[in-house]
């Protein structure tokens, strides 16, 4: 997993499958944060093409840890099995899903 760290930007790239056996990973590296309210943290899931509801449950956790303190996430390069899960689940209303991290850029920072 890669962390970049840079002002108010936070991106999280997880890089294998979000099961119940990597998703451990993705929670404590999200639970190792502290969120502040001026805060965007990019979930990149590029490098995921699998994901089941361990990985899930990751993701909802980091979501409400953010809300509560006025920190915002957002998740970007959803590949389709992944895409998928997020749709049956209808946690793509939940979330706010971006197709890459260039348009999370421009929408968060409009003059890059």
């Amino acid at each position: 997993m890669t962390l970049t760290q840079e002002c108010q930007l936070i991106v999280i790239q997880p890089q294998q499958c979000l099961n119940w056996k990597h998703s451990n990973t993705l929670r404590e590296q999200l639970s190792s944060l502290v969120p502040h309210p001026n805060h965007l943290w990019v979930i990149d899931l590029v490098k995921v093409d699998f994901m089941d509801s361990s990985g899930l449950a990751a993701l909802v956790k980091g979501l409400s840890a953010t809300r509560s303190s006025g920190c915002h996430l957002v998740i970007c390069n959803l590949q389709a099995p992944v895409r998928m899960i997020f749709e049956l689940t209808q946690m793509d209303s939940v979330f706010e899903i971006y197709e890459n991290y260039d348009a999370v850029v421009t929408m968060f920072n409009p003059q890059s």
